[in-house]
C-alpha cells in the first residue's frame, strides 16, 4: 500500500466498488499504509482492514473516532465518509449527516454543466422526474424477476397485485403536467408495493419510521444506506445535492432522495419485510442489503441514470 499513487487508489470505477460500511463504536486509523479499524474487547483489541480503493462510502455512527492519517488516505481513494446517527440514521431534529468530501479531488465538470442546462426548466425537470420514475418501474421490473431469494419468499413480478401497482403507475406517468401529483403517484404505488410484501410476509404494517417494529425500522436503516450510493453518485459526478427534480426544493439534500429512489423500492423494500419476517438482527439485514446491491447493481444503474440526465450518456 505504502507504494500506491493516489491516482492508484482510485483505479477502480466508484460505480464498481464492491464495499459500503457503516461502523460503531470504533476507533478509524491509519496502520502500516492500511486504514483499520479498532474495536476494543475485554481482553484485547483487534484491528480490521478496510479495503480503501474497493469502498465506496465509510459511515461513521455512535461511538466512533477517526485519525487524521486515516482521513487523508481515505480522500486520497476517493472515499466518501460521513458522521451519522446510531443504524446509520441521522437524527432530523439534530445533525444531518455530514459528509467529508477531499477538496483537492478533481471533478469532472460536463456533469454538472449538463444538469444545470436543463434544471432552470420546470418543464424539463418534470420530464426528467418522469425519466427516473420510468427508470426505477424497470429495475424493480428486472430486480424482482431474477432474484431468486425474492421468489422463494413469494415476490413474483407478474403477481396480480404486483403487476397492478407497477403498470398503473407505469401508465400515470405520462399523463402528470405536475411535480406533486407525480410525488402523489409514487407514494401511492410504494403503498401498494407495502401491503404486497406484507401480505407475503405475514406482517402486520403501517409505515411509520418512528413505529420501531422491525419491518418500520429496517425500512429507515436501509433507505440510509441507499441515500449513501446516491450521495456517493452524485459526488463522483459533480452535481450539487440541492438540484433535485422531484423532492423538495426546499431540502438542501433533495436530490438525493431522488436518485436513492431508482433503487429503494427493488431492494430494500422487499428485503425490509423478509428479515424483519425472519427477526434478523440489524447486521444481518445490512449485510443482506449490502450483498443484494452489489449482486443487482445498484450503484453502476444509478451512475447511467444520472449521467443520461445530465448529457445523454449511457455506458
Amino acid at each position: 500500500m505504502d507504494d500506491l499513487s493516489p491516482s492508484a487508489l482510485k483505479a477502480i470505477l466508484h460505480s464498481k466498488r464492491a464495499n459500503l460500511y457503516y461502523l460503531e463504536h470504533c476507533r478509524v486509523m491509519q496502520k502500516d499504509g492500511r486504514v483499520l479499524y479498532l474495536t476494543e474487547g475485554k481482553d484485547e483489541n483487534y484491528y480490521w482492514n478496510i479495503p480503501i480503493a474497493n469502498t465506496t462510502v465509510i459511515l461513521l455512527g455512535t461511538g466512533t473516532s477517526i485519525t487524521q492519517a486515516a482521513m487523508r488516505m481515505l480522500c486520497s481513494a476517493g472515499v466518501l465518509v460521513g458522521f451519522c446517527g446510531g443504524g446509520g440514521t441521522p437524527l432530523f431534529a439534530g445533525a444531518e449527516i455530514e459528509w467529508l468530501t477531499p477538496q483537492s479531488e478533481y471533478r469532472p465538470t460536463e456533469y454538472v454543466q449538463g444538469w444545470l442546462s436543463f434544471w432552470f426548466d420546470a418543464d424539463k425537470r418534470l420530464a426528467v422526474a418522469k425519466t427516473f420514475q420510468q427508470a426505477r418501474i424497470d429495475y424493480i421490473r428486472h430486480v424482482w424477476g431474477k432474484d431468486k431469494d425474492l421468489k422463494d419468499n413469494g415476490f413474483y413480478v407478474d403477481d396480480a397485485d404486483i403487476e397492478h401497482a407497477l403498470s398503473g403507475f407505469a401508465k400515470k406517468i405520462p399523463v402528470l403536467d405536475k411535480v406533486g401529483d407525480l410525488l402523489l403517484a409514487e407514494a401511492q404505488t410504494t403503498k401498494q408495493l407495502y401491503k404486497s410484501a406484507a401480505t407475503r410476509c405475514k406482517l402486520a404494517f403501517e409505515r411509520n419510521p418512528e413505529q420501531g417494529d422491525l419491518a418500520n425500522d429496517f425500512l429507515n436503516h436501509g433507505n440510509y444506506l441507499a441515500y449513501g450510493l446516491a450521495a456517493t453518485t452524485l459526488w463522483v459526478l459533480g452535481i450539487p445535492h440541492g438540484f433535485a427534480v422531484m423532492h423538495g426544493k426546499t431540502r438542501r439534500g433533495a436530490l438525493v432522495f431522488d436518485v436513492a429512489d431508482l433503487i429503494k423500492d427493488a431492494i430494500v423494500l422487499p428485503y425490509a419485510f423478509i428479515c424483519a419476517k425472519e427477526k434478523a438482527t440489524e447486521q444481518e439485514f445490512r449485510q443482506q442489503i449490502l450483498q443484494k446491491f452489489t449482486e443487482h447493481k445498484a450503484l453502476d444503474f444509478m451512475f447511467e441514470q444520472v449521467k443520461q440526465a445530465a448529457i445523454g450518456i449511457k455506458d
